[in-house]
């Protein structure tokens, strides 16, 4: 529905108006950005953003992303004034208010409408371009009928400077997602000063060299707004639009500054603003021909949306689309008949092998997996017989060759979960897990299933030395809520992480796995991982020590165990492949495997902080320095990780 711009106009004024209202009573906010970019956000959602307020979570909707989080007044008024049920301008009047769901950045989990969670800069983008590979590859599997919409992202300056921009940029560029488009709020403006104290790179220019569509307009000129959405929406290629805007545009005394960023305008400059923009509604009311205009904005969506229902009810694929946007995982996952492979022939193999082997199970029947890797495939066993390259040729292709671009991997891993309709997996070393860290933390935050496959996962990765082994990395990973960390013993403890982290819909998982072989210790069938920790070996003689591991030293500790067992000590093994579950287990199991008359000692290959929180005063095995380059078995005798070094300590307490 195209307004000229003596209708557009109030209309971008009512987004400035509760901008600069909201942040004033709160006392705290970034007014800057939403009223800089009022009018480009007008045009769009008005005359592209194909969507429907009634039907937030409709699958084929356009998605708009406000890459530059911190004004987050823009998508809150955006809503509102559309038509959204949430929020409602009680929740803005308590914009960053403990009770109002408008907090200070957007929260995806705290209103439909909002994709996703975007603080840290740079990552909206970057997620976005995850968003766009989800949207191409669920259009290769179920055709334009079903599938056949666009990614619009709102970014900043900081956006476009941070290192994760580049990674995401590249990645988008080389695979042509056309489906993208990127509206740049470009103010030449940072908290600083001006973008000429930090920068003076050709943005368009880098843009163009990675393979993108490049245009700009005049961000306060409506025409010429639409005139350069029409070409990025049209373009083949992702694109970058330049949208050169006055930051803080309608506060007369204080807009194009840096000021106006992160701060309330001020009584006199809200006055003065009013004045200046024609705007003579009281705080947080809107008029209600204004309103009006804006509501009706929202047709064409609903439109489309009917559209789409009557074709969805004809297409024999729409219920399978359907499930797949609900996250649920398909009747049969291929996890019980390849459990009982491994029952019938126990393998001696890396827990990076274990997982390979179960992903060839999985990835043949849960069909939205889509999988990838940070150009370390062969290290990190993460294809399969069932997932094809994801190729500008072929986006029904299920495994994505990401570069060495870690923190660009687990952004769009993010936006793929979010999207809907996948469920995203991807490797890398568990050392390179710090490049990657703030995209998993955001990914517990988001509740999404994305699966970090993280390798060579300890010291017994052995030459390459302690750039490479992850030392401290395991430990620091469970220190984020709502992240599911995985360490398993072999290959059945590896089978059921990936059954549990498959599972979770609103969480995301670590696997962190084994170059080296492992030998098999478990050899049944009962979800035992479930728990988080479970007793695999029961003391014969009278206990007096618990032995609690992880991963490769799961063997160790059933090997100090029999050799404490043969002078008279009983000594129960529990393997501990997920502290997170395992601290959900109810007291009596907890107080079951962790008895208060036995020794427990813990033993793992890295650092020793946090398991004093099972093992009390008892005795912690592991390594609270950096590794060392040489052969894994020299090493592990180097740092005291053998049965003949635990054994003397623990009967040094227990004697």
């Amino acid at each position: 529905m195209t307004r000229d711009s003596t209708a557009l106009a109030p209309m971008a004024n009512a987004i400035r108006a509760l901008a600069m209202d909201a942040v004033q009573a709160a006392n705290s906010g970034h007014p800057g950005m939403p009223m800089g970019m009022a009018d480009v956000a007008t045009v769009l959602w008005t005359q592209f953003l194909k969507h429907d307020p009634a039907a937030p979570n409709w699958s084929d909707r356009d998605r708009f992303i406000l890459s530059a989080g911190h004004g987050s007044m823009l998508i809150y008024a955006l809503l509102h004034l559309t038509g959204y049920e949430s929020p409602t301008m009680e929740d803005i009047r308590k914009f960053r208010q403990i009770d109002s769901v408008c907090a200070g950045h957007p929260e995806n989990f705290l209103i439909p409408g909002v994709e996703l969670t975007t603080g840290p800069l740079g990552q909206g983008l970057a997620m976005a371009v995850g968003f766009a590979m989800a949207e191409r590859h669920l259009n290769a599997q179920f055709g334009n009928d079903l599938v056949d919409h666009h990614t619009w992202v709102v970014a900043g300056d900081g956006c476009l400077m941070e290192g994760i921009n580049h990674e995401a940029v590249g990645l988008a560029g080389t695979l042509k997602l056309g489906r993208l488009n990127v509206l740049w709020d470009d103010n030449k403006i940072t908290i600083d000063g001006d973008t000429s104290l930090s920068t003076t790179e050709d943005i368009l220019g880098r843009y163009a060299a990675s393979g993108w569509h490049v245009t700009s307009c005049d961000g306060h000129d409506f025409a010429d707004i639409a005139r350069a959405l029409s070409e990025a929406k049209a373009d083949p290629r992702p694109s970058l639009v330049a949208c050169r805007t006055i930051i803080g545009k309608g506060a007369p005394n204080k807009q194009g500054g840096h000021n106006v960023h992160g701060a309330p305008l001020g009584a006199d400059e809200i006055a003065a603003a009013r004045e200046y923009l024609g705007w003579t509604s009281a705080p947080f009311e809107v008029p209600a021909d204004i309103l009006a205009n804006w509501r009706s904005s929202a047709e064409l969506g609903k439109n489309a949306r009917a559209e789409w229902e009557k074709r969805a009810a004809a297409n024999p694929q729409a219920a399978e689309l359907a499930r797949r946007m609900a996250g649920d995982l398909p009747a049969e996952t291929g996890f019980d008949a390849y459990v009982q492979s491994l029952i019938a022939n126990p393998p001696k193999v890396a827990t990076r092998k274990s997982s390979e082997m179960a992903l060839e199970a999985f990835t043949a029947n849960v069909l939205e997996m889509v999988g990838g890797s940070a150009d370390l495939t062969g290290s990190n066993n993460t294809k399969t017989k069932s997932t094809a390259p994801f190729t500008p040729d072929s986006y029904d292709g299920r495994y994505v060759y990401y570069g060495i671009r870690e923190f660009g991997m687990a952004a769009a891993m993010n936006g793929m979960a979010l999207h809907g309709g996948i469920i995203p997996y991807g490797g890398t070393f568990l050392v390179f897990s710090d490049y990657c860290r703030n995209a998993v933390r955001m990914s517990a935050l988001q509740h999404v299933r994305a699966i970090y496959v993280f390798t060579h996962d300890s010291i017994g990765l052995g030459e390459d030395g302690p750039t490479h082994q992850p030392v401290e990395h395991v430990m620091s990973l469970r220190m984020i809520p709502n992240l599911l960390v995985f360490r398993p013993a072999d290959a059945i403890e590896t089978a059921e992480a990936w059954a549990l982290a498959l599972a979770n819909k609103d969480r995301p998982s670590v696997l962190a796995l084994t170059r080296q072989n492992l030998p098999p210790v478990r050899f049944d069938s009962e979800m035992k991982s479930a728990k988080g920790a479970y007793r695999l070996v029961t003391a014969s003689a009278a206990r007096k020590v618990v032995l609690l591991a992880t991963g490769s030293e799961v063997e160790v500790a059933m090997k100090v165990a029999a050799s404490l067992e043969e002078k008279g000590l009983g000594a129960d093994v529990v393997s501990v492949p997920c502290w997170e579950l395992f601290d959900e287990q109810d007291a009596a199991y907890k107080a079951d495997l962790l008895p208060a008359d036995a020794l427990k000692v813990s033993i793992e290959a890295g650092v020793t902080l946090g398991w004093q929180k099972y093992i009390g005063d008892g005795l912690s095995i592991g390594i609270d320095t950096f590794g060392a380059s040489a052969p894994i078995d020299v090493l592990y005798d180097h740092f005291g990780i053998t049965a003949e070094k635990i054994v003397p300590q623990i009967l040094s307490r227990v004697s």
